[in-house]
């Protein structure tokens, strides 16, 4: 039987809730299913948006292996020193040739196996950066050359954008998920050759909220298209993504099911 790596990813991780989910709830993932690998998505760790060397280290202490993000991962003024020094926090591959950090990693996990992850960032919708697809056919041969397991975490807008990624490394990496729109979709399933695909891992934080923001702030915007704070809500807090099963040799997916964890009132502190 073919030796499987299994690798919990979580979706976009809210303030301190999300953060709070990761750190009571990733260590008791780990051990339940035996986990050898963790990726999170990271661009709202610090009061929403962006990191700081407090969020990040608070994740990477407590089961975490490797960080990815998005658009908002700039927002904080340390963040580019913070994604410089740490070679477990990914900005996007396709932001501009100059830009601070490494879009992409390759870690070995406890038994010895490496993987490799990579963090894209969609175009539709979002801000002006380079091609996703050529920023990755550009690294994929490197990255194949090390190790046949490659997570790539697509930091996008629209579905469609989503899914075409999905169909363009079929067969060429072991997992392809959506991050960024923070609701989780019901279409996990392993492509016709072989990749793990997922639109959106959905979110990790405050449920009782607007994507994790407070629900009479949003609103207030949505009403009277008035700027004003969007603090991170508090209630209903869940852990939201996939676990995926990997055979170490071939990198081709064996499994992948949804991950929704509720963390209770008494376990917040």
């Amino acid at each position: 039987m073919a030796e499987l790596m299994k690798v919990l990813v979580i979706g976009d991780t809210v303030g301190k809730p999300g953060r709070t989910a990761c750190r009571k709830l990733i260590p008791k993932l780990r051990l339940q299913h035996e986990i050898d690998l963790v990726v999170v998505n990271g661009e709202n760790l610090a009061g929403g948006s962006s990191v700081t060397r407090e969020t990040v280290e608070e994740l990477l202490s407590n089961g975490v292996d490797v960080i990815t993000s998005g658009d908002h991962i700039f927002k904080k003024k340390e963040a580019a020193l913070v994604v410089e020094e740490n070679p477990a926090v990914l900005r996007p591959l396709n932001y501009p040739q100059g830009t601070p950090g490494h879009g992409f990693t390759v870690v070995t996990t406890q038994n010895g196996a490496k993987a490799a992850v990579v963090n894209l960032l969609g175009r539709v919708f979002l801000q002006s950066v380079d091609c996703p697809f050529q920023a990755m056919e550009s690294v994929l041969k490197s990255l194949q050359s090390q190790t046949p397991v490659i997570l790539v975490d697509f930091h996008a807008e629209a579905t469609s954008e989503k899914i075409a990624m999905g169909w363009f490394l079929d067969g060429r990496v072991s997992a392809v998920y959506g991050t960024h729109t923070h609701v989780q979709t019901a279409d996990e399933s392993i492509l016709p050759k072989g990749t793990a695909y997922m639109t959106e891992l959905g979110m990790s934080g405050p449920y009782r909220s607007v994507l994790g923001r407070d629900i009479e702030q949003v609103l207030h915007k949505f009403k009277t298209q008035m700027p004003g704070p969007m603090e991170v809500a508090s209630e209903d807090v869940r852990l939201s993504g996939a676990l995926i099963e990997i055979e170490v040799q071939t990198g081709r997916a064996k499994s992948i099911q949804r991950i929704h964890e509720k963390l209770n009132d008494a376990s917040r502190s």
